[in-house]
């Protein structure tokens, strides 16, 4: 397989989900500050331009987050990436679509692409604003349905890969996360496949 894939974005949450699975993949850099999104050979993959994109075995291509998180918990059942019963399941993509389309896809593009929203100069700090109160407030609301201890379920899921990649960025953006949302992010970063994968995309752990 292969996994288009920048570091330190949402792709961080697949590359941790296809190496919990041991699954040999080849990682392809996409930069997107360099328009790698927009060349012809990538939009001949994935015409949305988006990341991540994983082209399997069989040489189709799979794209968007929560599908391609979904596809590696069916496809591999045996890890138990799913609680696997429809109650367990349905709660663990409720989260992530969350995470992924409001604190991500509301909230931190706003923050980290503000000149996509922000119309005039005059915009630019209330897009800003409009972000981190987004992201705030999604924190808060994951606080709230996170165990005190422990992962989203009572294991590790395709939920804690997704909640990792947003609490990586509020940590590094300097984003101030709540209680429970902080002892996961501590959590996670004692799982050695989660180093691993944050030392191969260029990041020192501290």
């Amino acid at each position: 397989m292969k996994l288009y894939l920048t570091p330190g974005s949402c792709t961080t949450g697949i590359h941790i989900l296809l190496e919990e699975l041991e699954l040999v993949f080849e990682a392809h850099l996409v930069n997107l500050m360099a328009g790698d999104q927009n060349t012809p050979e990538y939009l001949a993959l994935n015409p949305k331009a988006t990341i991540p994109t994983l082209v399997r075995n069989d040489g189709s291509v799979l794209t968007e987050f929560q599908a391609i998180a979904y596809w590696l918990a069916r496809s591999y059942p045996k890890a138990k990436l799913l609680p696997g019963d429809p109650d367990g399941d349905a709660r663990v993509i409720e989260l992530m679509d969350y995470i992924v389309g409001t604190v991500h896809g509301q909230g931190f593009t706003r923050i980290f692409t503000t000149d996509r929203y922000a119309f005039n100069k005059a915009d630019v700090e209330a897009v800003r604003i409009q972000g981190m109160d987004i992201v705030k407030r999604g924190f808060a609301v994951i606080n709230d349905l996170l165990p005190p201890q422990g992962y989203v379920m009572d294991t590790f899921s395709i939920a804690d890969a997704a909640l990792f990649y947003v609490e990586f960025w509020a940590y590094k953006t300097g984003i101030v996360l709540p209680e429970n949302c902080l002892k996961h992010y501590r959590l996670m970063l004692e799982r050695p496949v989660v180093r691993r994968v944050l030392m191969e995309e260029g990041y020192r752990l501290d």
